[in-house]
């Protein structure tokens, strides 16, 4: 054991540089030789002289971004409008006919025959083809279908006079689409409840016959509809309200808050003889109605129980007393206010109440609903409303919930339709499932919408809203207007509403993963400080939400690779507002070499002529030709797309000029590059082994370059450089994983990893890649990164071989790599590892495996850990736990508050996924240090280890002495931990932490208001009921 530690002293200054160097030099000669590196830099040198280095200009580059995306929203804002004069003029040339027999294609009955094989009623032979502007959907582009709720009666008097006079709108829906074919999803919203749909498609039931979609629950249907409003709810929890009464109640609540929008605001009061508070902490105030705060209210609803007798007065009183302080403050919506009472009767009509604080004005409306076949109260109740300017409505079963719960919103609609105000309606991102396509993703989407009201003379004053007709927009659509070659290798762009909600970010993560939905309360409901959270005052949220332009900067830690790995960046925001829209977009750009651009000049023949080798391709999501603007150009790639602009005189296409001519320099400029793989692919004598598999390239432009030194069916890893591989390709969002990483390492070096699968399995290859500078000083831009994939036994198998070397003159080595007195491991930059003699050990991170070294090498500075924090994670609840609630935690508190961290103990056999707050490591190696050697203490045994830098590489290699027990000693983990409250028995304890919940639902941060509300005359000074 002595002469085995003299060794491993003497590794530290000699052996272990040695096999570092040895690989090191191995393995960089075999990256830049198949990956032709050198060759490339040398080209791109070619041209320093000839090509212009240009500063980008971020407030110029987000003025330009934002114009584009506002003539999208514009041209959607006139396809909608048109909609509604069509739909308007048709309502206005009909007359109501109570008989009127009509068959219309509905959207489930449409291609359904009976037992003879005949049409069933209302469905009919509808021709359906695929079509891949809707998701692969098979659609109907003459005509559209109308989709009636499962509740409601299909033949319906008002629903067939409705779906009658709205067929006007076909022909606006085709005219629509053949102006612009970009368009998607166009539809109507018929406030009798049917929905129609264009371009037709068939709706499938579920797995119970019905299909729960309503039209009139939608979001784009309620903010294009109504005011943003103030809202108290009461709800009768007295003695007389057991039973299914009390369940119809909940449902009755679940469903008003359903109607809620983000501009709403609200609570719930349950009262019996004395006031309850659903959730005790929002005492005498209201919240937002965001997703996460309805959802927080509905888990309350099951915690209502009725006992007593119900003082209405005392809770009318309540409501008002909240409605009046909250108007005065402004903290509201500054707009419409109601209460909303659920009950089983009313003994009294408490004028004396409405007469304090409601008339003569009579601002708050109210809404009674009668719950029970009862209706002894119920005059009370009635007059309670047409004192009140509401409206009452009477639930007896919970079939009657929806339909009874959504007429109040004719009565809020009023003072729009009276005003006559065609209000642009834009909705946050989100995404519908009823429009998803079977075998595609989620595509996120916003919706213009804009009011339909009854133009006829004999109504106009009465205030009838016909419905509301909206479109999609996918946000894939405004992604293509951002120009990703301005925005360097790190930069991105991206928009949030007016509520401070994110539109689109490539941080973002959608409610759908791996096929499933996930259990987050909303797509739209993840704030700009959830993803931006280094912005600890919100200093760019606050300017983005009140549509201000300028600059903010800060240093952010970005994740790569499957959030494994951080990027650490000074990023410099841009930020402006969408015209038209409630919207703002920011463009984040990185400094260094993030900031400059470089625009070189060839021959339209020569760049054509590279740019249509079959080794070549284009970023996927990138824009270089817009060809979804005309039906003649849909089916032309981007490659065929160029050179119809190019070389025609009068193409009809818009194209990105300078991409263009940039990507066809990149062409020639890489073009060699194919003739100096093949060479090295049908040279036998060389990579006999097939050890090397796949070389490639990427560019600024978007253009890659691939080249298989094997046969596809021989590749060990399939996915690399396809679709499957998500950050290993261009996209929307970002620049290949393999190409940011390489532009992080020092030039002329080499960046190795072995990607991490989301399926858990060993991929079994290791990735090299280097980025190529235009010039040698900071100021340079990345023009390209160039790498290879090569098995992971034949990388491995160099380390080996180089760790078994020495320098004595007789070649007899006394210590390598294979000595068991000693472990040797290979990791790389963040710890995780690519060589270790357990080969189940491989891509595991490094303090999980050898936690005494990894912790001591923290200690001693070799690597960092950077804190972490993700608000859009989903953890393991365990159904059995007393406190299933789940308080999210806002960054801006974290340094303030006394968090306590802690997971969940397993409480119950049975675990559900629901959203969270998590705080996790991430670990990063120290650049400076080149070389280390420690000891570490295990249990009093002493432990030796050297760590040694991998020249020209993000690599490590460690060496650590084996003959000491250290499994007692803690693992370094990367695992997130759950930020969550624990209310300890002590009281004191228990106020503090529930105050600190209160304070996370109290707070509300910066919004901006709708810029229209109807006047306030109109709001009040008509008849209702």
């Amino acid at each position: 054991a002595v002469i085995c530690i003299q060794h491993i002293y003497k590794l530290s200054g000699d052996v272990v540089k040695l096999w570092a160097s040895a690989f090191g030099g191995e393995i960089k000669s075999i990256a830049s030789k198949y990956s032709g590196s050198q060759l490339l830099q040398k080209k791109y040198k070619e041209y320093e002289k000839s090509v212009r280095i240009e500063e980008i200009d971020g407030a110029k580059l987000v003025k330009n971004v934002a114009q584009n995306m506002e003539e999208i929203f514009r041209k959607k804002a006139e396809a909608t409008r048109r909609l509604v004069e069509a739909a308007e003029e048709a309502h206005l040339q009909h007359e109501e006919n109570p008989d009127l027999q009509y068959e219309y294609f509905n959207a489930v009955l449409i291609n359904e025959v009976d037992e003879d094989g005949n049409s069933v009623e209302l469905g009919g032979e509808f021709l359906l083809e695929p079509n891949d502007h809707f998701n692969n959907l098979s659609v109907n582009l003459s005509l559209s279908v109308v989709q009636v709720p499962t509740n409601m009666y299909n033949k319906d008097p008002d629903i067939v006079n409705g779906v009658y006079w709205s067929e006007a709108l076909n022909k606006i829906f085709v005219d629509n689409f053949k102006r612009d074919p970009t368009l998607i999803w166009q539809y109507f919203g018929s406030a009798k409840g049917f929905f129609r749909q264009y371009p037709g498609v068939k709706w499938h039931p579920d797995e119970h016959g019905v299909i729960a979609f309503d039209c009139r629950n939608r979001k784009w249907y309620i903010q294009a509809a109504t005011s943003p409003k103030d809202v108290v709810i009461l709800v009768d929890v007295s003695g007389s309200m057991k039973g299914l009464r009390l369940t119809i109640a909940r449902q009755t609540v679940a469903s008003i808050l359903d109607t809620l929008g983000d501009d709403d605001f609200f609570n719930i009061i349950a009262y019996n003889q004395e006031i309850h508070y659903v959730e005790p902490c929002l005492n005498g105030t209201l919240v937002q109605a965001d997703s996460p705060n309805k959802d927080h209210f509905k888990e309350h609803l099951d915690k209502l129980f009725a006992k007593g007798i119900g003082l209405l007065g005392n809770a009318l009183t309540e409501a008002f007393t909240i409605l009046n302080e909250i108007n005065q403050t402004g903290r509201g919506s500054s707009c419409s206010q109601a209460i909303m009472l659920i009950t089983d009767g009313a003994t009294e009509m408490h004028d004396d109440v409405f007469a304090k604080y409601n008339w003569p004005e009579r601002k708050v409306r109210i809404f009674p609903y009668l719950i029970g076949r009862e209706s002894a109260f119920a005059d009370n109740l009635k007059w309670m409303a047409c004192a009140n300017k509401g409206y009452f409505s009477q639930i007896s079963t919970l079939a009657d919930v929806q339909e009874n719960v959504m007429r109040y919103l004719h009565v809020m609609s009023r003072p729009k339709v009276i005003d006559h105000e065609h209000d642009t309606v834009w909705t946050e991102a989100y995404v519908d499932s009823a429009q998803l396509g079977e075998n595609k993703g989620p595509n996120p989407m916003t919706t213009v919408a804009m009011p339909v009201f009854s133009t006829k003379n004999e109504t106009k004053n009465q205030g009838i809203l016909l419905g509301v007709v909206g479109t999609d927009i996918p946000i894939q659509e405004l992604m293509k207007t951002i120009p990703k070659h301005k925005l360097g290798i790190h930069g991105y762009a991206f928009a949030i509403t007016s509520n401070g909600y994110i539109l689109t970010h490539p941080d973002l993560r959608p409610l759908y993963q791996e096929g499933q939905k996930r259990k987050k309360p909303s797509y739209s409901s993840v704030d700009l400080s959830e993803v931006e959270w280094e912005d600890t005052e919100d200093v760019l949220r606050t300017a983005m939400v009140n549509r201000r332009t300028g600059t903010f900067s800060m240093e952010v830690k970005r994740t790569v690779d499957k959030g494994k790995r951080v990027l650490t960046m000074h990023n410099d925001y841009y930020y402006t507002d969408i015209k038209g829209t409630p919207f703002s977009v920011c463009v984040a750009l990185s400094r260094g070499h993030g900031k400059y651009f470089f625009k070189g000049n060839v021959s339209l023949e020569a760049g054509l002529h590279d740019l249509e080798q079959p080794d070549v391709a284009l970023a996927d999501e990138w824009t270089y030709c817009n060809t979804d603007e005309h039906h003649e150009h849909r089916h032309l790639t981007q490659v065929q797309a160029i050179k119809l602009y190019m070389t025609s005189r009068k193409p009809h296409l818009r194209c990105d000029r300078e991409l263009i001519q940039q990507v066809l320099f990149d062409a020639v400029v890489t073009a060699p590059l194919e003739a100096y793989w093949t060479g090295l692919a049908l040279n036998k004598s060389e990579n006999s082994d097939k050890g090397v598999e796949i070389a490639f390239l990427g560019t600024r432009t978007g253009l890659s370059r691939t080249n298989l030194f094997v046969v596809p069916e021989q590749l060990t890893n399939q996915d690399f450089l396809t679709a499957e591989d998500k950050e290993g390709v261009f996209n929307a969002d970002h620049f290949p994983l393999w190409y940011k990483r390489a532009a992080e390492q020092v030039p002329g070096t080499f960046v190795y990893s072995i990607p991490f699968s989301s399926g858990g399995e060993n991929k079994s290859v290791v990735l090299a890649s280097t980025a190529i500078q235009l010039l040698d000083d900071r100021k340079s831009p990345i023009v390209a990164a160039v790498g290879i994939q090569m098995k992971l036994e034949f990388f491995q198998r160099k380390f080996w071989t180089a760790s078994r070397q020495c320098n004595a003159l007789d070649g007899k080595c006394t210590i390598s790599c294979d000595n068991e007195d000693i472990k040797c491991y290979l990791i790389d930059n963040n710890g995780f590892i690519l060589v270790s003699e357990d080969t189940s050990k491989t891509n595991l991170f490094f303090g999980e495996v050898e936690g005494a070294v990894m912790n001591k090498l923290l200690l001693m500075g070799s690597f960092k850990k950077i804190n972490l924090y993700d608000y859009q994670a989903l953890c393991k609840e365990y159904t059995g736990s007393s406190d299933s609630a789940h308080t999210l935690l806002d960054v801006s508190t974290l340094s303030s508050l006394n968090l306590v961290f802690m997971c969940a103990a397993q409480r119950a056999q049975r675990t559900m996924m629901v959203p969270c707050d998590t705080e996790y490591p991430a670990f990063v190696s120290e650049r400076t240090i080149k070389e280390t050697t420690g000891n570490t203490d295990c249990g009093g045994c002493i432990r030796t280890f050297v760590i040694q830098q991998i020249p020209s590489s993000n690599l490590f290699m460690v060496v650590v002495e084996n003959k000491c027990d250290c499994s007692s000693a803690p693992p370094v983990t990367m695992e997130p931990i759950e930020i969550i409250y624990i209310l300890f028995i002590n009281q004191i304890n228990i106020s503090h932490n529930e105050s600190l919940k209160c304070d996370r639902l109290k707070f509300q941060k910066d919004r901006r208001r709708p810029h229209t509300i109807p006047d306030f005359k109109l709001l009040y000074s008509f008849p209702i009921f």
